[in-house]
């Protein structure tokens, strides 16, 4: 095994464009911190927008990037109880600071001096991490380390859901198809609810129909009249809004019910017009959803666990943390879902085999990124 303060090799991004695999420290954890093993981590939106150069004004450079990830502690500072050596974990990436208005009334995950790790401090897309012992999450036995690294991007999917306020027997239109809309119809669906997902893309409609998910195309269908005849003609009680685009926010808007919630998941990086007159009218909610609880990574864990929600489907390849950088530029470039990187070690396993490409994990779906 690696020994603290030797090299080990992680996913930095440099500035310009480049995210590429190179040499750091391995630091040993400190008091209240254990060091985890990443085995996979996950490429999300925020991981390409910090890789376009979009966080520049946050992200420290070279920095090590990444937060979707499952792997096994392997070692533990001092004043650690509770943890062994080898327990298979999770992270929840978050570290607040404790005393600002937002943590003193109980919203730690908005704190106003949020430390987001894997994008204001070291990420997970590294041979070793050290986090705070208070951030893991444990896994159960028998869940897949591949399929647990999908548990951050469904924590997500739960704390929109609930945020929403969504209930069972209501209409749910959940705009945009990628890893996180699909995630939030998959919970909104088990939560009992109708959902329509609307997504531009044939290859993610075309997932979501094998999830089981009702998904249509804006540009062929009137989505509004679709929401109100899957609900009784009132429309949609929730609109989950996670393109990030005007056109996405204007859809969301127009299939709302009289009194119908809007969920604004998707960043927008630029401000948007949004038709206040029919907030007014129609007496609608607007509601921001970021991030997720404690509790949300509870769910998510019973939820993927039990396999109420196959995330491993939404896997579209897994890459060794040495080809991270083609990894980031095919996503970049669309047509894959969700990649994972391998970020284990060559002599423990890491690097790419046949056996653990997408193609031939149980129900992926098997597109090359």
């Amino acid at each position: 095994m690696t020994a603290p303060g030797t090299a080990v090799r992680a996913a930095q991004y440099r500035g310009g464009g480049v995210v590429a695999a190179g040499d750091v420290e391995r630091r040993a954890p400190g008091p209240g911190e254990v060091e985890v093993a990443p085995a996979y981590t996950g490429i999300c939106g925020t991981d390409l927008h910090i890789a376009a150069g979009h966080m520049d004004a946050r992200v420290t450079t070279p920095a090590v990037i990444g937060h979707e990830t499952a792997g096994r502690v392997t070692a533990l500072g001092d004043g650690v109880t509770g943890w062994s050596v080898g327990d298979a974990v999770t992270v929840v990436p978050l570290r607040a600071d404790g005393t600002c208005p937002a943590c003193r009334a109980g919203h730690g995950h908005v704190c106003e001096h949020l430390d987001f790790l894997g994008i204001d401090s070291p990420g997970a897309l590294a041979e070793r991490w050290v986090v705070p012992a208070d951030t893991l999450v444990a896994l159960p036995d028998g869940l897949d380390l591949r399929t647990a690294a999908l548990l951050e991007p469904t924590a997500v999917a739960v704390h929109d859901v609930r945020r929403s306020r969504l209930a069972a027997g209501e209409c749910a239109v959940v705009v945009g198809g990628g890893p996180v809309g699909l995630l939030i119809a998959l919970v909104a669906d088990r939560a009992g609810a109708d959902v329509l997902l609307v997504e531009l893309d044939a290859a993610r409609r075309d997932l979501a129909g094998q999830l089981g998910l009702a998904a249509v195309d804006p540009r062929e269908a009137d989505v509004a009249a679709l929401a109100r005849a899957r609900s009784g003609g009132s429309g949609a009680h929730v609109a989950f809004e996670v393109s990030g685009s005007q056109g996405g926010l204007e859809t969301a808007v127009s299939v709302l019910a009289v009194r119908g919630r809007l969920c604004q998941v998707g960043i927008h990086a630029q401000p948007r017009t949004v038709d206040l007159h029919r907030f007014f009218w129609r007496e609608l909610e607007l509601l921001g959803a970021r991030l997720y609880q404690r509790e949300d990574f509870a769910r998510a864990v019973e939820l993927v666990a039990s396999g109420e929600v196959p995330a491993a489907r939404l896997i579209s390849d897994v890459v060794p943390l040495e080809r991270v950088g083609e990894a980031f530029a095919a996503l970049a470039g669309g047509g894959a879902v969700k990649v994972l990187v391998d970020c284990r070690p060559p002599a423990e396993g890491g690097g790419e085999r046949a056996d653990e490409r997408a193609g031939g994990l149980p129900g992926g779906p098997g597109t090359p990124a």
